[in-house]
């Protein structure tokens, strides 16, 4: 029989890392960074959905001939630039500035039909804090946009496009 010391009966040992208390600390880090992620997810999905309007406002201000779209989410200082096949089959580049964009959305809608079919897919490609990039496929052609946030707004600064490719 051995012989213990009353201070070994008290004492109560536990294997490196097994404490209590080391229990405590792991279960709580773990739960933080689960919040953290559901808290990231949940902000990335917010500015996502706004990206995804701004860019809607973009293509509704031509399929809806609502300019007020246009002024809301897109910048004043907009470059714009297109290539696009001509009926001689040759292909051209077209650029445009915001205000030749307003005047060309006050009077698309009436040369084109436009259903709830018509092309409108959005596809956000990369958000940071302060910038993003994202395409649409619509009627005319696919876009590609670089957007910045300016005063907690996503503003389309940047749009390169073609019309659709040949098949």
């Amino acid at each position: 029989m051995h012989s213990r010391q009353p201070w070994q009966i008290r004492q109560k040992v536990y294997a490196p890392n097994k404490s209590p208390n080391m229990k405590i600390i792991k279960n709580t880090f773990v739960l933080l960074l689960v919040c953290a992620a559901f808290s990231v997810s949940a902000q990335d999905a917010t500015e996502k959905k706004a990206i995804e309007k701004a860019i809607m406002n973009y293509v509704n201000a031509f399929y809806e001939a609502d300019t007020t779209k246009a002024y809301e989410s897109i910048a004043k200082d907009l470059a714009k630039r297109g290539y696009y096949t001509t009926k001689e089959g040759s292909v051209a580049e077209a650029k445009m500035s915001f205000e030749q964009l307003v005047r060309l959305a006050q009077r698309w809608k009436s040369t084109q039909t436009i259903t709830a079919e018509t092309p409108r897919k959005v596809t956000v490609f990369d958000v940071l804090d302060k910038i993003a990039s994202a395409k649409v496929e619509a009627k005319w052609g696919i876009d590609y946009f670089h957007l910045a946030k300016v005063n907690g707004n996503w503003t389309i600064i940047n749009v390169l496009w073609q019309d659709h490719p040949k098949k």
